[in-house]
């Protein structure tokens, strides 16, 4: 895969505060969602834009082009 995450998004959002309970309780993010966090799998540009706006961050930020 030429794109993956810089860090881990999971434990980024937890020290915002946003733990999976919280996530999946308020409906911030769905089960599915935070299983692709789990396994490195890329958010769709929706889930991206909801965990950049949780985050306060750039795409850029948690993303980065590795050339193969």
């Amino acid at each position: 895969m030429a794109i993956r995450y810089k860090m881990n998004i999971l434990e980024l959002l937890k020290n915002k505060g946003y733990t999976t309970y919280k996530l999946r309780k308020e409906k911030i993010l769905g089960e599915s969602t935070l299983q692709k966090m789990r396994t490195n799998t890329l958010l769709s540009w929706a889930e991206l834009n909801t965990v950049c706006g949780l985050l306060d961050c750039q795409p850029g930020d948690i993303l980065e082009f590795i050339r193969e």
